[in-house]
């Protein structure tokens, strides 16, 4: 079994700089899970912490059942792809998989049945002869990943693999590694501070900020139940919408007051927002979940907020549409067909359904 565990995992460099603080997650096995954050969050801190490549400061790593903190990298049964590449100029593609093979005195019948085996899963047969000069960004990505896959690794661990990629290639790149698991059915934890790579690739996805996990849990619930502020603005593109303004009563009903507008508030969310009417909190909302009023049939008038429209941005399928509240800038998507006016106000609708609300001391999500 290939689970990892990290308990109460902490890495601090010297001068005092807590790269990780307290960390717990653990991956199940055959799980792909997701680390994601800004730079400087800790990510990669913590992969390398897997790999045995830094030193835990305080905690424990455990891989199987096996606690590895003073085990060295080559005997912890993991194998590790970096963003660079790393491959050797002057070894062509069979030579570079097969390397860590030769160096561990594998037989050479089985060295080259497992380069052969890698290169037929990634698609390399007809470039074992090439040097990696002779080959493009996401072929080189591929090499790199099938000398992780002939060592047959309890574990993969990936370090932005595809950061150096064209976009187009990152879409590639990111169906292979999807198949790639599916084939293999192998562990794998995955570094990245691209969201959609987040979302797309997997099973779980770990936020991290400043060295701390803010919230553990699918792609799904992350995208639609984050736990503060930071998460909701994080996850997600175009980013949420954040409003603040005030929880007001009258007449025995809650509303947001942003000060230039008010909108009524969902029944629903009264228990969790009755001990914060008067005070100041934060309204979030997906560009997803606002909609030009011209397409709604029933929206109560006062939940209609008029914008001025500042920016469009056209992107075929879709259209993003940058409105101006006064106090704030909302992000409205839109069809691909629509062509709003620059500077002509709008009268949108937010789904109050789907809005959410943070603390403003705190930044917690309170519905």
């Amino acid at each position: 079994m290939a689970q990892v565990s990290l308990r109460n995992v902490s890495k601090v460099f010297p001068g005092g700089v807590v790269a990780v603080n307290n960390v717990n997650f653990g991956v199940e096995n055959k799980e792909f899970i997701v680390l994601v954050g800004p730079s400087g969050c800790g990510k990669s801190t913590t992969l390398r912490l897997i790999a045995g490549l830094e030193t835990v400061s305080e905690g424990d790593i455990f891989i199987g059942n096996r606690r590895v903190n003073n085990i060295l990298p080559k005997d912890r049964d993991i194998a590790m792809v970096f963003q660079n590449y790393a491959l050797y100029p002057h070894m062509d593609v069979y030579e570079n998989m097969a390397f860590g093979l030769k160096l561990k005195k594998y037989p050479k019948a089985e060295i080259n049945t497992r380069v052969k085996e890698a290169a037929a899963i990634l698609g390399l047969e007809k470039l074992l002869g090439r040097k990696p000069r002779e080959l493009s960004g996401g072929q080189r990505q591929r090499v790199a990943v099938g000398r992780s896959i002939v060592r047959k690794p309890m574990v993969f661990l990936f370090d932005e693999p595809l950061s150096n990629l064209d976009a187009k290639l990152r879409v590639q790149m990111r169906m292979e590694l999807h198949r790639l698991h599916i084939r293999l059915q192998s562990t794998m934890v995955y570094v990245t501070h691209d969201q959609t790579e987040a979302m797309t690739l997997g099973d779980r996805i770990v936020v991290m900020k400043d060295g701390f996990i803010q919230q553990v849990d699918t792609p799904t619930n992350v995208y639609n139940f984050p736990v503060n502020k930071f998460v909701a603005s994080f996850i997600g593109a175009p980013p949420m919408n954040f409003l603040e303004g005030k929880i007001i009563k009258k007449e025995n009903r809650l509303f947001f007051d942003e000060g230039s507008f008010r909108v009524m508030i969902m029944e629903n969310m009264y228990d969790a927002l009755t001990d914060h009417v008067g005070k100041r909190v934060y309204l979030g909302v997906r560009s997803e979940d606002v909609y030009d009023k011209l397409f709604i049939t029933e929206a109560p008038k006062q939940n209609i907020v008029t914008m001025t429209c500042e920016v469009v941005e056209h992107l075929g399928s879709e259209v993003y549409i940058h409105l101006d509240t006064g106090k704030h800038t909302v992000i409205m998507r839109g069809a691909g067909d629509a062509n709003p006016q620059i500077n002509q106000d709008m009268d949108v609708v937010f789904d109050m359904s789907k809005v959410h609300f943070f603390d403003k001391a705190t930044e917690k999500t309170i519905v």
